[in-house]
C-alpha cells in the first residue's frame, strides 16, 4: 500500500520480502554510523520487519517506517516514515529517513523529509513534529533543515545525546 510519493519516490507499507533490502542497509556501517545499536544482523532487522509490518503501534496506526522506493529504477533504496515518541512525558513524532549510499547526495533525503512534514501535518493534522539527530550527523541535520525544521535543544534519549529539531504547524 503506498503511503505517499514524491517526484522520485514512493513510500510504501514494508513488507516481509523487504528483509534482503533492508538487512543490507542495516549492515551497512556507514549508513548505521549514527544509529547507536549501530548495525544490525539479519535475524535483528528480521525481527524489527515484522515490528514495522505488523502495526508499529496500535496508539498510532497511521504511523510507522515504511519502504522507499526509487520510483525510476523501481528499486528499493531506503526506509523512512513519521515515529511516535514519548520524550519527557510528552509524545512526539519523529520524521525518519535513511537512504542507501548510492542515492546519497541527491537531494533525496530532503525530499523524502519535506513530503513526511507535509503529509504529518496535512494528512494526518499533526501539530508539530521532530527529528532526532545524533549531534555528529551533519548531513542529517542539514536534511532536517531542508525540510523546515530548527534546532530546538540537546538531550539525552535512552542514554544517547541526541539534537531535537522540530516544526511547528
Amino acid at each position: 500500500m503506498v503511503i505517499l510519493e514524491t517526484n522520485r519516490v514512493i513510500l510504501r507499507r514494508l513488507q516481509p520480502d523487504d528483509l534482503d533490502d533492508l538487512a543490507a542497509l542495516y549492515q551497512d556501517p556507514d549508513i548505521r554510523r549514527y544509529f547507536p545499536e549501530g548495525t544490525l544482523t539479519r535475524a535483528e532487522t528480521a525481527k524489527e520487519l515484522a515490528w514495522f509490518t505488523n502495526g508499529d503501534d496500535p496508539a498510532h496506526p497511521r504511523l510507522g517506517l515504511w519502504a522507499t522506493i526509487h520510483k525510476e529504477t523501481k528499486t528499493f533504496i531506503g526506509r523512512s516514515g513519521l515515529i511516535p515518541w514519548e520524550i519527557e512525558g510528552r509524545t512526539e513524532i519523529e520524521i525518519a529517513y535513511l537512504v542507501a549510499k548510492s542515492h546519497w547526495r541527491q537531494g533525496l533525503g530532503a525530499e523524502i523529509a519535506t513530503a513526511l512534514v507535509h503529509y504529518g501535518f496535512e494528512e494526518l493534522g499533526l501539530s508539530r513534529l521532530i527529528a532526532l539527530i545524533d549531534p555528529q550527523n551533519e548531513a542529517s541535520r542539514r536534511t532536517a533543515i531542508k525540510a523546515g525544521l530548527r534546532f530546538e535543544r540537546d538531550l539525552i534519549l535512552d542514554g544517547t545525546a541526541c539534537s531535537v529539531h522540530a516544526i511547528q504547524k
